[in-house]
């Protein structure tokens, strides 16, 4: 015990010889690197929408629909690509503004907000993609089922069949279990990438909690 307590001792005049940092410098400290982090959240959404702006121009072979509602899945698979690309440009914008709104705040109570409102923004950004993502691949399904060419004698066979509906309930179980383990691949990919920032940021939000107690 006598060892015990002179190792307590010693530790504690070792720690009265250690800087010590005042709120305004800890504060200093998690307000830069909560700007940091959100600047890269602006940078890396910008790298990805030229990434995907860039594969809409390698040319792909596209198989030639036929029929009468080929046309209106063309215009629909348009416009939920369009309004992706507006939307998606939207959150660019939003992530650009909370790196400013962080950039100007003045104090601890501000900035948890502040990061409050990031960590929303950016799940809000994930949920849409994925929810893009899904809806094309259920148009681009639905296109090539009814309207391809190379699978018009599968869609007949299935409609004559003997129970028809039950093969085209396997379809769907197919195509929703497909969709599903697309989309969390996809999910991976963005907790890859935005998941690190966002427990960064998550880090220094508990740190400001602790300098508000």
């Amino acid at each position: 015990m006598d060892e015990l307590e002179l190792l307590k001792k010693d530790w504690q005049k070792k720690e009265a010889h250690l800087p010590k940092l005042s709120f305004d410098e800890i504060y200093k400290m998690i307000w830069k690197k909560s700007s940091s982090i959100v600047k890269w959240i602006f940078y890396i959404s910008i790298a990805e929408f030229l990434f995907w702006i860039a594969m809409s121009f390698i040319p792909l072979e596209n198989d030639e629909l036929t029929g009468v509602g080929a046309k209106t899945f063309q215009y629909i698979e348009n416009v939920i690509e369009i309004l992706g690309y507006v939307v998606i440009v939207y959150f660019i914008f939003k992530f650009y503004l909370n790196y400013k709104k962080i950039n100007t705040t003045d104090s601890a109570k501000s900035l948890m907000k502040k990061i409050i409102t990031t960590r929303k923004t950016v799940m809000q950004y994930v949920w849409f993609n994925l929810g893009l993502f899904a809806a094309l691949m259920i148009i681009v399904f639905l296109e090539s089922i009814f309207y391809n060419a190379e699978y018009a004698d599968l869609s007949q066979r299935i409609s004559e069949a003997d129970n028809p509906a039950l093969i085209w309930l396997i379809v769907g179980v197919l195509l929703v279990f497909t969709i599903v383990i697309f989309g969390v691949l996809l999910w991976l990919f963005y907790r890859l990438i935005y998941g690190i920032l966002l427990k960064r940021l998550n880090a220094n939000y508990r740190e400001l909690k602790k300098l508000e107690v």
